[in-house]
């Protein structure tokens, strides 16, 4: 009699346990998710430079503060020597406006024989600046405010700088920034007349010739830009 044959049970191979079915991902967050205010405009900044690197289209770097502050000064000097005048933005200006209000009010009066009865004409202030023998306009002063602008604009294309924006801090707005620009620019204007004359005439050609009343001009505008600086620092913090 033979040896029963042994029942064995079937082995079943170790199988792994299913992975899990994966699970639909979430669209990738975009920059604006992950990034809101200061961090958002930073980020856009960058890649922003990054694009006009990679085009060559990168600005060109600003100029060193010393060395444009000897520029100016060498310019400031030339202009002594070649004309005997200094440098200066509020009077050209100011000759501008006069001339302008005493052409304006001559023309809705009926032309050039008007021109001895306006405003511009009895006005004390605006009256220095018309001249009956000469040209209005003709003055140093105004032909260096137009080479300003003009040289200004050539050199921003020059340095890939020349567009369109509005310089502000990440928490303002637009519609502020203009309005503070706007009463800004009232306000230099009106003190500019009222000292007689700006940080380019007064502060640069008047603090060259050491005259006492441009260094106290001098001061005074950085005192009060000091102390106004506290008020609307959220503009650009």
């Amino acid at each position: 009699m033979s040896d029963p044959t042994p029942v064995t049970s079937p082995v079943t191979p170790d199988v792994p346990a299913p992975l899990p079915a994966p699970t639909a991902s979430a669209e990738p967050a975009s920059l604006a998710d992950v990034a809101t205010g200061p961090e958002l405009a930073s980020a856009g900044a960058s890649a922003e430079a990054r694009r006009e690197e990679a085009a060559g289209e990168r600005p060109a770097p600003y100029w060193n503060s010393y060395a444009a502050g000897v520029a100016l000064g060498l310019v400031l000097l030339a202009a002594f020597v070649i004309t005997g005048r200094g440098l200066g933005a509020s009077g050209a200006v100011t000759r501008l406006a006069a001339h302008t209000l005493q052409k304006t009010e001559a023309m809705a009066k009926g032309g050039t024989m008007a021109e001895r009865d306006t405003y511009a004409r009895h006005n004390a202030y605006t009256a220095q600046y018309i001249n009956d023998e000469s040209d209005s306009l003709d003055d140093f002063l105004l032909y260096m405010f137009v080479g300003v602008l003009v040289g200004g604009f050539v050199s921003a294309v020059l340095a890939r700088r020349a567009k369109l924006t509005i310089s502000m801090g990440p928490h303002s707005t637009v519609r502020r920034r203009l309005l503070l620009a706007t009463v800004g620019g009232f306000v230099a204007a009106f003190g500019a007349r009222l000292a007689r004359g700006c940080t380019s005439g007064q502060a640069l050609t008047g603090g060259a010739t050491l005259a006492v009343g441009s260094w106290a001009f001098m001061f005074a505008v950085f005192a009060g830009g000091y102390a106004l600086a506290y008020f609307v620092r959220k503009e650009w913090l």
